[in-house]
């Protein structure tokens, strides 16, 4: 294995001046084409989820019924990844469109979207891959770092990534209940009352849309509306699952204590995104409906440029990254999400004697 690799502080204020300046050029060039992007994928959703509904009235045909369950999963995987989730990272604030409003936003999906800027923008973002502070490390009920204390609990991991997977929409809706600290007594779910609020008044309301008002609007047809519908969300889930779980924890990924990240630099913390993500290759439609973040390297180091610009300045990253020995982490979907699969399975058992961490796992100096 290769041994750590590590950045004197004069070496990462060095690596983030470069980024910094990849950065500074892309803000420096966002113009109408932007913005005309981001408006056609809106229409293209809208256009989708009107014609999925529209075909699954006629569901009595098969055909049509797969054409409608296809296009209205394509509009709410659009919506989720590079519609939702981008906007909502402030990627568009700069053109001063209410509809592009990162602070106004709300997505179809059963978390509500202020919980989210917060669980996701803030602490996500800023505390990437810390142990303790990242809450996106397993989502409060899955071991994905071997320095998490094992417990016989977990040895339900890939029971409950199989769970997570399939009603994803609803773990991320619940993610800002804490349920972790719930367990451990830290806090009661009274605590969370306002919270628990919030998710069930959004909830009820997805709930209500796909499962009752369609398919009453339906009328005879409303069996296969429902069934459309069911289909369509579980479709957005399991590839929202696999391109999050594929972008934070394959091989080569590392975590990182507090300590670890106290007193972090502009550089220190850049660095700490890279060896906390991971990339996926592919064409241009596949990176579209991943919302872009099969470049999850690129995202974490720059959330609120529009994510459309990745592709760009993904060789120019990886150019910087291999002058500074860095490992950028980049993969097909299939092998990285075996990869990530393999690490479910092997952190559900308990350590091994010998450390389970790879040597590779890399720190700052």
């Amino acid at each position: 294995m290769n041994p750590p690799v590590t950045l004197t502080p004069e070496q990462a204020d060095a690596f983030g001046r470069e980024l910094d300046a990849v950065r500074d050029r892309v803000l420096a060039d966002l113009g109408q084409v932007d913005v005309d992007y981001i408006r056609r994928v809106i229409r293209a959703q809208r256009l989708m989820e009107v014609a999925g509904r529209g075909l699954l009235v006629a569901g009595i045909l098969p055909p049509a019924w797969l054409a409608g369950t296809a296009l209205l999963a394509l509009s709410k995987i659009l919506d989720n990844m590079e519609i939702g989730h981008n906007v909502m990272h402030g990627q568009y604030e700069w053109t001063g469109d209410p509809a592009l409003s990162g602070r106004a936003f709300e997505w179809d999906t059963a978390c509500p979207a202020d919980q989210w800027r917060h669980s996701h923008n803030f602490s996500h973002h800023t505390y990437t891959n810390i142990l303790g502070m990242d809450r996106d490390i397993g989502y409060g009920i899955l071991r994905m770092s071997p320095d998490q204390p094992w417990r016989p609990y977990y040895l339900g991991n890939p029971a409950y990534a199989f769970l997570l997977m399939v009603l994803f929409q609803y773990g991320v809706a619940v993610h800002e209940l804490e349920s972790e600290r719930i367990r451990a007594g830290e806090i009661s779910l009274a605590d969370k009352r306002a919270v628990l609020q919030e998710i069930w008044a959004k909830t009820r309301r997805q709930l209500a849309k796909d499962y009752l008002a369609f398919p009453l609007l339906a009328g005879p047809m409303a069996p296969f509306v429902f069934t459309g519908n069911l289909s369509a969300n579980l479709i957005r889930n399991i590839w929202s699952f696999a391109i999050i779980f594929c972008g934070h924890f394959p091989d080569g990924t590392s975590e990182f204590t507090i300590e670890e990240t106290h007193n972090e630099s502009r550089g220190q913390w850049y660095f700490r995104q890279i060896l906390g993500s991971a990339n996926l290759t592919g064409g241009r439609l596949f990176h579209v409906l991943s919302g872009n973040l099969s470049f999850q390297i690129e995202h974490h180091l720059f959330p609120d440029l529009p994510a459309r610009r990745y592709a760009e300045i993904a060789p120019q990253v990886r150019e910087i990254c291999a002058r500074y020995g860095i490992a950028y982490n980049s993969g097909p979907l299939p092998k990285q999400f075996a990869t990530v699969v393999r690490k479910v399975i092997r952190l559900a058992l308990p350590p091994r004697r010998t450390a389970e961490r790879p040597a590779e796992a890399a720190r700052a100096a």
